[in-house]
């Protein structure tokens, strides 16, 4: 039963889309395992830029069936967009399966999403109002419509009735918006959008199981990251669902003993969007280098990313939480021409040094960096294919982060394209 699960260890955007697509290549089936259309993967291929947002990253291959799983909750109107999308550049798209049982977001949730937030005022969560959140929320409160309903429009019809119930009022008199009409919207979800979906909704439980007894290899993709999970982030700046590897599981129906391989992707430095604590952030040039070089700019929202120096503490931990087998190091190129580069090694905590994560949120709001500062190494290592070929100083930063983490590092990103990467160990 050879199966990989791919994890983000920080806060998102490390860029798990080009390693999940390289991984991709010797796998034949492909699994989204949670989150929405609030995280994109950016993939560069022969120079053409693809980015998605719900459909896994494995669809650019032939030989590939990708999946979306129970865990992931999905707009329709998104996913069929991403679809053509796809099939425009000549990417088939008839094989991919959605599961039965992954929940809808409705406009409904997105206009929640939206006013929720606008409510909190400066303790705003930095959401990206697309209903992620009112989606779970529905679908812990067991008031969520799945996928499966849209087969049944009699069902269908109840649920939404029984959903419109509670979440008319509440737009119309508590935050002043229109009530959706619920005919409309069972019209446009079983006439318009049903039609496209139909043929992709599968049993996906059965259909990996399946493939993992036929000794088919099978990744799992997740979205977000360690420190957005709902459990194990920095709450409440996190996402509403499980990005950790765990949530691979419950997100597709198969139990831990499946798993083989977890591959934490981590970028050389840090990056955060949206609000929350971020210990080794950085207001300075190198902030700025950090943006402009990285580009580092939401693939969904466009928003500026916060950034900082590699933080080795939430690694350790994000080690532990995944049962990390190895990591994946995104992006060493940006730091290329720095002088100087930083690991911060542990926290100064109201004047103790503190080198594990702190449990209890105020104290990792007040953590102060402590950093180990090595030289850079000033050199263009983008055209590089063989990690004996790094620059020594290069090479020495990446063997710090290992010392750091306590897990070996097994690929290095060198540039963003496809083929800009080399083999570590």
């Amino acid at each position: 039963m050879p199966s990989t699960v791919v994890v983000g260890t920080q806060w998102g955007d490390e860029g798990k889309g080009k390693f999940t697509d390289l991984f991709a290549q010797d796998m034949q089936v492909v699994v989204r395992y949670q989150g929405g259309h609030n995280a994109g993967h950016t993939l560069v291929v022969d120079g053409e830029t693809t980015a998605l947002q719900l459909i896994p990253s494995g669809v650019l291959y032939d030989h590939i069936t990708p999946v979306i799983g129970n865990g992931v909750v999905v707009d329709l109107e998104v996913l069929i967009k991403e679809i053509d999308m796809l099939e425009a550049k000549g990417v088939n798209c008839d094989h991919l399966k959605l599961s039965g049982n992954a929940h809808l977001i409705l406009p409904y949730h997105q206009e929640l999403d939206v006013v929720f937030e606008r409510h909190l005022g400066a303790n705003k969560l930095g959401t990206t109002k697309r209903g992620i959140g009112p989606a779970y929320a529905d679908k812990a409160f067991r008031v969520g419509i799945r996928v499966q309903d849209l087969l049944d429009p009699k069902i269908f019809r109840e649920k939404l009735n029984v959903a419109l119930h509670e979440k008319g009022p509440l737009l119309a008199k508590v935050y002043n918006r229109l009530t959706p009409n619920a005919e409309d919207l069972a019209s446009t979800y079983l006439d318009t959008y049903l039609p496209r979906i139909a043929p992709l909704i599968a049993d996906t439980t059965d259909f990996i199981h399946e493939a993992l007894e036929a000794d088919q290899h099978v990744l799992f993709e997740g979205a977000q990251a360690t420190f957005l999970d709902l459990d194990h982030g920095t709450y409440p700046f996190v996402t509403s669902s499980n990005p950790t590897a765990g949530g691979a599981c419950t997100g597709t129906g198969v139990g831990p003993r499946d798993l083989n391989r977890i591959v934490g992707i981590a970028k050389a430095y840090t990056t955060r969007v949206g609000s929350g604590p971020f210990p080794a952030e950085l207001f300075d040039e190198v902030a700025d280098h950090f943006v402009d070089v990285g580009h580092e700019y939401g693939t969904n929202t466009g928003r500026r990313r916060r950034t900082g120096w590699f933080d080795s503490v939430m690694l350790r931990h994000a080690a532990r939480l995944n049962s990390l087998t190895d990591i994946a190091l995104t992006k060493l190129d940006v730091m290329d021409a720095l002088e100087t580069v930083k690991i911060c090694v542990a926290y100064d905590i109201d004047g103790q040094r503190v080198e594990k994560m702190p449990y209890h949120q105020t104290d990792f709001h007040k953590a102060k960096p402590i950093y180990e500062e090595l030289p850079g190494w000033q050199e263009d290592i983008t055209g590089v294919t063989k990690a004996s070929d790094l620059p020594k100083k290069a090479q020495d930063y990446v063997r710090a982060l290992e010392e750091y983490i306590g897990v070996p590092i097994s690929l290095i990103g060198v540039g963003p394209g496809r083929k800009q990467y080399v083999d570590w160990q």
